[in-house]
């Protein structure tokens, strides 16, 4: 009979504990639906994002709250546009100057002004070199804008509300009590 009342007992706090466990974990699923709720994470903000900035570069920091990145965005396309206009017009004055000096004409690289004197040949070499320039310039300016456009949708797929609170990453100093060695390393924690 003592056995029978030993065993009901272990029977009823085993059930107890199940069932305050499964009201533990609905209360933790409802807590974690009304913290995703109340993020409200759009799932097409890095689109968003990346097409804001496609169409005006800066628009698509500007949607992900980093007023910060504007500046520095158009100072990159500003300088690559500079550079691509510098060198045409460099490129434009030593074309100019070549077809005036084929042409029989005075150009402002035939050594009579302040300019210095320039031959035929080395007029087609520096055409050749802010040709040579300006493209690159190009390229490096499209990259710019291609960057700013990638950089939008990265940092909208970065949100801050969108990473796990349980998760950390954590550099680390042990230092030995035997040899008195300094070790270097990292700690990461996830939790569940």
């Amino acid at each position: 009979m003592p056995q029978k009342i030993i065993y009901s007992l272990i029977i009823c706090i085993f059930c107890w504990n199940l069932g305050y466990a499964q009201k533990e974990k609905e209360y933790k699923e409802a807590d974690e639906a009304a913290y995703l709720d109340s993020q409200k994470i759009d799932p097409l903000a890095p689109a968003t994002a990346a097409f804001y900035s496609a169409v005006l570069p800066g628009l698509g920091q500007a949607y992900n709250k980093k007023y910060w990145k504007i500046p520095i965005v158009y100072a990159a396309l500003g300088t690559g546009v500079y550079f691509v206009v510098d060198n045409q017009n460099e490129f434009d004055r030593y074309r100019t100057a070549y077809k005036l000096r084929i042409s029989g004409r005075p150009d402002e690289f035939d050594g009579t002004g302040d300019n210095p004197n320039i031959s035929e040949d080395g007029l087609i070499r520096a055409q050749e070199i802010t040709k040579k320039n300006r493209d690159l310039a190009i390229f490096i300016t499209l990259g710019l804008y291609a960057l700013n456009i990638i950089e939008a949708n990265v940092d909208a797929h970065l949100d801050d509300r969108a990473f796990n609170r349980n998760l950390s990453f954590r550099p680390s100093l042990y230092i030995d009590p035997i040899d008195s060695q300094a070790y270097a390393g990292m700690n990461l924690k996830i939790g569940f």
